[in-house]
């Protein structure tokens, strides 16, 4: 009981990034309620909450208070449906700093079809990407759920979404192809490739 009050208690926010290997991914494996059964090496060193400090705990113990509560929404509709989510999220590390990452995951089922366990893998999201399309929106959600609530910060997440005529997936997407044209970091994109199947461009990311 200590060791759980210890573990929950607030942490103070630093507003620094956590400096990681931004190379490497991020893993951890949750039951159907989104409770830590796994986490690997990466996670812990960046998370810096010990593996052991983990297991049982639900996985909002990283919740960035930065991040939107609409954004979980959508993540967990589409999670508990069976389906892959690519959301960008700001997660909150036990020292208080930040580190922002984008999510993939294989969902496993048992024999009847019930979801039993999320596979989560993270890998870093470019800083330009952050600063200039993100976090501004991700400001602009949180305004809105303040004055609002969720429900309204959902409408106008759904409206912003429409003027771009792109769903979350979409649009984070096209962001991240769009930094890396622009770094020509992938000398393999082509004219003709701009239009990458969506499955595919998550996998290249995800390298799997």
């Amino acid at each position: 009981m200590n060791q759980e009050n210890q573990i929950r208690t607030p942490v103070t926010i630093i507003d620094k990034e956590v400096t990681w290997d931004k190379t490497q991914v991020i893993m951890s494996k949750t039951n159907a309620f989104g409770i830590i059964e796994y986490a690997n090496e990466v996670f812990v060193d960046v998370c810096g909450y010990e593996d052991y400090e983990l297991m049982g705990q639900p996985h909002n113990i990283i919740r960035h208070p930065d991040m939107p509560k609409v954004i979980f929404k959508v993540l967990w509709e589409n999670l508990k449906q069976g389906r892959n989510f690519h959301a960008i999220v700001k997660n909150l590390a036990k020292s208080g700093r930040y580190y922002w990452v984008i999510t993939d995951f294989e969902i496993a089922k048992d024999e009847n079809g019930v979801i039993v366990n999320y596979f989560g893998r993270r890998q870093s999201v470019p800083q330009e990407v952050i600063a200039m399309h993100i976090e501004p929106l991700y400001k602009k959600l949180l305004q809105i759920e303040a004055a609002s609530g969720v429900e309204f910060s959902e409408k106008y997440l759904i409206g912003f979404l429409e003027e771009k005529k792109r769903t979350y997936v979409e649009y984070i997407k096209e962001l991240i192809l769009e930094h890396e044209r622009a770094l020509s970091k992938f000398v393999q994109y082509e004219e003709e490739e701009e239009e990458e199947e969506e499955r595919g461009f998550f996998r290249r990311l995800f390298n799997r």
